[in-house]
């Protein structure tokens, strides 16, 4: 159930599932450039399952592998992947802390075959609220992989769309107050600058499994013109065949940007 499809250099790369007759319907030059993706049913998964919610998102982490592998092999250019909102504190804290468990045993395991695939990771929210420990590991991944020129590996954690726009508020406020910036220059791409996604391309597609249509606020600013994928399917079943379909909707979607096609 594998097969090459990309090879940059000496090094190839396998995609999951790639036998299906869905990789030759790939426009190449139409795929998406940055593709986010919210990460939801894990939970309704493993009830449906009988099973733990932990074990939903134990089985996560294994899409999650498999769907990063296919971005490096369709060559997108961001990945990013809404991993722990802002909101997902709410949640029971033996759930919390199994999920801060698991993103630090998924940085152990797979950090090293990341950096192989030349892919590089950056962590987007409110990182220094997290356990020293956690912070260390994901520092330590960045500057592993700071200088990778493969896939921009972006993982939300502790983030929320509305609180990162509020940080980049505050700053722009601060550096205004002190004469850094004056109020008059500030436009979009310098709000951008201070953004969490600070040097990455705007969303093209916003992938959410599980049949939930929101975007529960991810990605607000970067999404502003991103098309929507949603599909019924639980994320730990959340296959690289289904990621292509996205891929290959995208390709026959018709983007405007608010202008007309034929003028």
């Amino acid at each position: 159930m594998w097969r090459r499809i990309f090879s940059r250099g000496d090094k190839a790369f396998e995609i999951p599932a790639a036998d299906s007759p869905l990789f030759e319907r790939i426009d190449w030059e139409r795929l998406p450039r940055h593709v986010a993706i919210i990460m939801d049913g894990n939970g309704r998964w493993a009830k449906g399952q009988g099973l733990l919610r932990t074990a939903g998102h134990t089985a996560g982490v294994k899409t999650l592998k498999n769907i990063l592998k296919t971005a490096i092999g369709l060559k997108l250019d961001a990945l990013t992947v809404y991993a722990f909102s802002t909101e997902n504190w709410k949640r029971p804290a033996t759930e919390v802390d199994f999920l801060m468990g698991l993103f630090s045993e998924y940085l152990k395991k797979e950090l090293m075959e990341m950096h192989e695939d030349n892919v590089r990771i950056h962590f987007i929210g409110r990182i220094g609220e997290l356990s020293p420990g956690l912070m260390r590991q994901m520092h330590e991944a960045e500057e592993l992989m700071q200088g990778n020129t493969g896939v921009k590996f972006n993982v939300a954690v502790n983030y929320g769309g509305q609180d990162e726009l509020l940080r980049a508020v505050r700053s722009l406020a601060r550096e205004a107050a002190e004469g850094k910036v004056a109020p008059e220059a500030i436009d979009a791409a310098l709000i951008e600058s201070h953004l969490d996604t600070a040097g990455n391309l705007p969303v093209d597609l916003v992938i959410r499994t599980s049949g939930d249509e929101r975007l529960s606020n991810f990605l607000l600013w970067q999404s502003a013109y991103a098309e929507f994928y949603f599909t019924p399917i639980n994320w730990p079943e959340f296959t690289p065949e289904d990621f292509v379909t996205a891929m290959i909707d995208f390709a026959g979607r018709d983007r405007r940007f608010g202008g007309l096609t034929n003028q």
